[in-house]
């Protein structure tokens, strides 16, 4: 695919726009306090990507907790958690967006393409507005409505449905390999930040590398 072909661009949240992991971790750190589990780097790794109830179940069975609570207790549990991670998401503000992206946003605005967010993340319309980028993204991929999630292309083909753009005409911008595989998978152009994206069509170390004359010449080489 060449740059010229490209017409829109599909976002992921966490870790491109935003660093918001860090908040499900303070989150999760705690509860894993009030359920009295000790909180190590090694628990926190293994509950990155994985579901609200499936993180929870984590934390209680390393703690040896897992038989101590009801359905229902879990349930309040994990809405604790989601309660505590709002709270801190609201304390987001522009200052936040990672390097380079605003710059970026800005200038695929002015440049007429197309924008939306694919992430999973169902808090991701609260922490737009929280960054103030809401009105850059004319979609955001309803993640309640998908049947997969990343690495199958299924978030990253809606993106391209919400533009109403061919799949070659879309690039989607990941620091994940799940999401890397996401964007290949669907057919679209990956861009990958982070040093170990290796299927990425176009790589950046960082997101303050990128600029649509970065892309472009990666692309076109």
């Amino acid at each position: 695919m060449k740059f010229e072909d490209l017409k829109g661009f599909a976002f992921d949240l966490d870790g491109v726009i935003a660093d918001t992991a860090r908040f499900h971790g303070q989150a999760w750190h705690q509860l894993a306090d009030k359920v009295v589990t000790e909180w190590t780097p090694e628990l926190a790794d293994s509950l990155k990507g994985v579901s609200r109830m499936d993180s929870l179940e984590l934390i209680l069975k390393a703690g040896g907790h897992e038989n101590d609570y009801s359905q229902d207790e879990k349930i309040a549990l994990a809405t604790e958690k989601n309660d505590n991670y709002i709270k801190l998401v609201e304390t987001l503000t522009p200052a936040d967006i990672l390097p380079g992206m605003k710059a970026l946003l800005d200038e695929l605005k002015a440049n007429n393409y197309h924008i939306v967010l694919a992430s999973a993340s169902k808090n991701a319309p609260k922490v737009l507005k929280y960054l103030q980028i809401t009105d850059y993204f004319e979609g955001i991929v309803d993640p309640a409505k998908l049947t997969h999630g990343k690495p199958d292309p299924e978030i990253y083909s809606e993106a391209a449905k919400l533009m109403n753009l061919p799949a070659n005409q879309v690039a989607g911008l990941e620091d994940a390999q799940a999401g890397i595989e996401s964007i290949n998978r669907a057919g679209e152009t990956s861009i990958g930040f982070g040093s170990s994206l290796q299927d990425a069509d176009v790589k950046f170390a960082h997101t303050g590398d990128v600029s649509l004359a970065a892309i472009k010449e990666q692309m076109d080489k």
